[in-house]
């Protein structure tokens, strides 16, 4: 019998909590679903008025993966929804603003991705996102690197940027910005990913050309398009252990001489947040939001 649970006022039907999602190192369902509820408090600001795109792997990193996009069939009446443009016409996304509706979207087994702007304001892009992914050989060590150029590259136009892991091979850079609309913030990100390639042609690519990955970093600066989702930071991502998608400091990115030294996992959280807190809360000061040049 599937076990009902009130978090909130709400009643959930949490399912399978014994069932093994990450089987390298036994990691249950329930421990996914205690993993959100005792991040809550630091993911959800990062989820709250943001359409968000579940990635989901019921079966566990083995099984079928599939994107889910609009509210999804079962979807409590509770659960805040709202309608974003599409090229193809407006559609629903659900809005996970409260514990209660993350704890359901967790029992969907889902990554969080989200978009670079707020539903009231889907013209308007309120992040910046670089996604640094290496290509064999390089690795999370040569993504820092490059993340550390993109910081005072972004510095010189009044642009404070902040970093987290994946969760899988590389490294994302956020910041705060505002009035610019997401295919300004796009472009302005690509001219940065070109400006990094000729100062590092070695290291860095801003084309997605699979044939040129090897050995380099591609930076990914289309992300700020409008249509485009992220992985959120705390979400866990479907890989082969519970890894997650974890701020970091910028002297970890500076110090970094291993991938090991910036990889985390579930269990690694909570004391990271203890210690630091949100390393990303400074992303919602609106005053302190860049300005792109």
């Amino acid at each position: 019998m599937t076990p009902i649970t009130e978090v909130e006022g709400r009643r959930l039907a949490l399912s399978n909590l014994d069932k093994v999602l990450y089987p390298a190192t036994g990691f249950t369902k329930g421990e996914v679903l205690h993993y959100y509820a005792t991040v809550a408090e630091v993911l959800l600001p990062h989820l709250r008025e943001r359409p968000v795109s579940f990635l989901r792997y019921p079966d566990g990193p083995d099984g079928q993966l599939f994107f889910t996009k609009n509210v999804p069939p079962g979807t409590p009446d509770w659960v805040a929804t709202a309608e974003v443009p599409r090229s193809e016409g407006p559609s629903r996304m659900v809005l996970v603003q409260d514990l209660p509706s993350l704890m359901w979207a967790a029992n969907l087994v889902t990554e969080f991705h989200t978009h670079q702007w707020l539903a009231p304001t889907p013209d308007e892009a309120d992040r910046l996102v670089f996604d640094l992914d290496p290509g064999a050989p390089a690795t999370i060590v040569h993504c820092c690197e490059v993340a550390l150029w993109l910081r005072e590259r972004l510095a010189a136009d009044g642009i404070v940027a902040y970093a987290k892991t994946s969760g899988s091979k590389g490294l994302h850079l956020l910041a705060a910005v505002r009035g610019s609309s997401s295919e300004q913030v796009s472009d302005y990100a690509k001219r940065l990913a070109v400006e990094a390639e000729r100062a590092m042609p070695q290291l860095v690519l801003h084309r997605m050309t699979r044939s040129l990955r090897p050995g380099k970093v591609f930076v990914d600066w289309s992300q700020n398009a409008g249509r485009k989702t992220t992985a959120a930071p705390y979400t866990l991502r479907a890989r082969a252990e519970p890894t997650v998608s974890a701020p970091v400091t910028w002297a970890e990115v500076e110090e970094c001489g291993a991938a090991e030294g910036l990889a985390f996992q579930a269990g690694d959280v909570g004391a990271r947040v203890g210690e630091f807190g949100d390393l990303l809360a400074p992303l919602f000061d609106v005053e302190g939001a860049g300005v792109l040049p």
